[in-house]
């Protein structure tokens, strides 16, 4: 439902200012993959190297999200397309604070990742596919959520009986049964470096 009777209120401070300050361009580094796949531990890996080189950061992580801001949510697929919707408007308010900004969610729809780069500037969202094939990710199953998809105790569980569209042109395309946990993170961290987010 729309909100009535609300008017854009313009801050004196702007985005450029506030990253000026910062000395680093915001952007949004929206990690996306199966569960398992490694998206929080990578994505925390990224953030201490970004901590280290004294930039400014901030990571929302999936299901740290739904404790709080989205803990009205279930997993139907109305329900996910909420989440992400949600998370973006978010991740928004951060990079206009001048934040490198880090969020780690499944967010299987192609639709939804494309909705989420579209709330930012051209170049501000940067796509980053960790990919780790689903018998690696069974394998790992941290929180046993494969065992028990795959039990009929969890319905609606991504790569089980949900789909994931798998990205097709992303920025970054982490491969992490090929590699450590750290290269991982650098890769992810040289990619900042080379288009000048960071110094």
């Amino acid at each position: 439902m729309k909100t009535e009777n609300t008017v854009w209120h313009d801050q004196h401070i702007s985005k450029t200012q506030r990253a000026e300050l910062k000395q680093q361009k915001p952007c949004l580094l929206w990690y996306t993959g199966l569960s398992g796949s490694g998206k929080s531990t990578i994505a925390n890996a990224v953030d201490a190297l970004l901590f280290q080189r004294g930039c400014h950061t901030y990571l929302l992580d999936g299901d740290n999200v739904r404790h709080g801001l989205n803990g009205d949510l279930g997993f139907s697929d109305d329900d996910r397309v909420e989440n992400i919707r949600r998370i973006s408007e978010v991740a928004k308010l951060f990079t206009d604070a001048g934040l490198i900004v880090s969020t780690a969610f499944i967010s299987p729809f192609a639709a939804d990742r494309a909705m989420a780069a579209e709330k930012l500037a051209p170049g501000e969202f940067i796509e980053v596919y960790i990919d780790t094939p689903i018998s690696v990710c069974e394998q790992r199953d941290p929180k046993g959520l494969y065992k028990k998809a795959r039990a009929g105790e969890i319905k609606d569980f991504t790569g089980i009986d949900s789909a994931y569209d798998v990205p097709e042109a992303p920025a970054i395309h982490v491969k992490t049964a090929e590699l450590s946990v750290l290269e991982c993170a650098q890769q992810i961290v040289d990619y900042l470096l080379e288009h000048d987010f960071v110094k």
